[in-house]
């Protein structure tokens, strides 16, 4: 069954009935979010077409996909579980923002391959104080709109969740102590002397780790990667999604965009219940 999930606060009951009238779609409204089933004749220029046109999101489920069979939810953490990109605010404290910032922005593109941006990067918070990086998780880290209420209602739901990222293990490791996640992965910042050594301790977590973690957390959950949502917003999020049974772009680069099975750009990280179907209080 074809079914669009739409979602948004200017979202309206003539608007639901608009979209589900020029696809022959039935239309079912939700506390949260409505579905539109048995939609016809909706395509990837259509789904562009619909976005364009109305300022709510609006996906296309993938036919394959079971929300009803998904047990576990992958998800990125710089400027998707959380609104910074932590890199960006610890170079804040050396006054190479800029510079850094346009080096995320570049690898997260796809412009640039992001092992070397990542190396690139840590080796400029070469002598910075380790001390630091408790000020920008204490002072500057926030967790993105509706990462909360997702996680909790998931919880509640049976779903196991992991956070992956081309970041630190000092954030992740505390997010997942926070918020109760079951798995986690990222890079670890090497140290010395209370100070960085500009240098990464170990072997890189980029794309291909990534989608090696989704994979391996499936097989530790004795689960298919199809019953996986996967969550991310840079192109080094695109080689995880593809084995995922639903992959989500959250307000994400245009690369990622057009390559994820949905999107969200006008509603928090909530708006993922929505697109399993899922209610909540």
């Amino acid at each position: 069954m074809t079914t669009l999930v739409l979602q948004g606060k200017t979202l309206t009951h003539e608007l639901a009935e608009q979209i589900a009238h020029q696809y022959s779609g039935q239309f079912n409204w939700y506390k949260h979010y409505v579905t539109v089933t048995h939609v016809t004749g909706i395509d990837a220029e259509a789904m562009h077409q619909l976005r364009q046109q109305y300022d709510f999101d609006i996906n296309l489920i993938p036919e394959q996909f079971d929300h009803r069979a998904a047990k576990l939810l992958v998800t990125d953490m710089d400027s998707t579980l959380i609104t910074i990109e932590c890199i960006d605010e610890i170079a804040d404290f050396m006054n190479l923002k800029p510079e850094v910032a346009a080096i995320t922005e570049s690898a997260m593109r796809g412009e640039i391959d992001f092992e070397t941006s990542l190396r690139k990067r840590v080796s400029l918070l070469k002598g910075l104080d380790v001390e630091v990086l408790e000020r920008v998780y204490d002072e500057r880290l926030r967790l993105s709109p509706g990462a909360e209420l997702m996680v909790s209602t998931l919880k509640q739901h049976g779903f196991s969740l992991a956070l992956v990222s081309g970041g630190f293990t000092f954030f992740t490791d505390r997010l997942k102590q926070r918020l109760g996640l079951d798995f986690a992965q990222a890079n670890k910042l090497a140290e010395k002397d209370g100070k960085l050594t500009g240098e990464v301790d170990g072997d890189i977590c980029g794309a291909q780790t990534k989608a090696d973690f989704l994979l391996s957390c499936c097989e530790k959950m004795d689960i298919s990667a199809e019953q996986t949502i996967a969550v991310g917003d840079g192109a080094n999020d695109l080689l995880m999604m593809e084995p995922a049974g639903l992959s989500v772009a959250y307000h994400a680069k245009p690369k990622v965009q057009q390559q994820a099975a949905t999107a969200i750009n006008h509603n928090g990280l909530d708006a993922i219940l929505g697109l399993l179907q899922l209610e909540y209080n």
